[in-house]
């Protein structure tokens, strides 16, 4: 399946995420966005592609959210970075715990899609985790942008806090929903270990006597009339 174009996209934008870090580890804040816009383009194409000629796979539908959370995760690992410290502040305006708990978020969640499935309940992507990828996505390239373009804007600036604290609000309201979706699952005494003892065997039916009069004993032997005793009438 590898030889599909969906699945050639995805792995396109394994590397495509390997150029954006080098970008941006060289501050060409315009090509790393322009190659982010692309990677976003190609995310959504392999997609439709793969619906549209019934090309999905489960190389697909492995490979193509982790190569998102590499990018997504990476990229705000970086904007949290000392790269960006000057002078006592964060110039990508990304504090320290933001890209943990992205990062506690997609480890919490496909732990849980992970045991889900592994007791044959489908734990697919929901509405929910569609606009938490949507809202990052579009956090990165406002970022991207004002460090290319738009840095000494207020309005911008304004924006990318913004746009930061929308990836924090349907970040943390994806871990809740996917929890409260997961609990029948993952606290299911089954999952805590606790699960209760079968119940104890029945022992098996005693077989009834036969019907009918009891069997009469054996009559006893009469005792031996002594020897040599006599019998004196009165």
């Amino acid at each position: 399946m590898l030889n599909s174009l969906p699945n050639q996209l995805t792995l396109s934008r394994l590397g495509l995420s390997v150029i954006l870090f080098a970008l941006i580890g060289v501050e060409w804040w315009v090509g790393a966005l322009a190659v982010y816009a692309l990677a976003a383009f190609t995310d959504w194409l392999d997609g439709f592609l793969a619906r549209r000629w019934n090309q999905t796979s489960s190389f697909g539908r492995v490979f193509d959210p982790l190569i998102d959370k590499v990018m997504v995760c990476g990229a705000f690992v970086f904007f949290a970075s000392s790269h960006f410290a000057v002078s006592g502040r964060n110039t990508a305006g990304v504090e320290a715990w933001v890209p943990v708990l992205i990062l506690l978020r997609e480890f919490l969640v496909s732990a849980i899609r992970s045991f889900s499935e592994s007791h044959g309940v489908d734990f697919a992507a929901n509405w929910v985790g569609k606009i938490k990828s949507f809202v990052q996505f579009t956090t990165v390239c406002v970022i991207l942008g004002v460090l290319a373009w738009f840095e000494n804007s207020p309005f911008f600036f304004w924006l990318r806090v913004g746009c930061i604290w929308a990836t924090v609000i349907v970040t943390a309201g994806s871990i809740i929903a996917y929890m409260q979706r997961a609990q029948a699952i993952v606290l299911s005494p089954e999952a805590l270990g606790s699960a209760s003892p079968g119940p104890s065997p029945t022992p098996p039916p005693v077989a009834a006597p036969a019907s009918g009069p009891p069997p009469a004993s054996p009559a006893s032997p009469a005792p031996p009339h002594p020897r040599g005793v006599k019998q004196v009438s009165a």
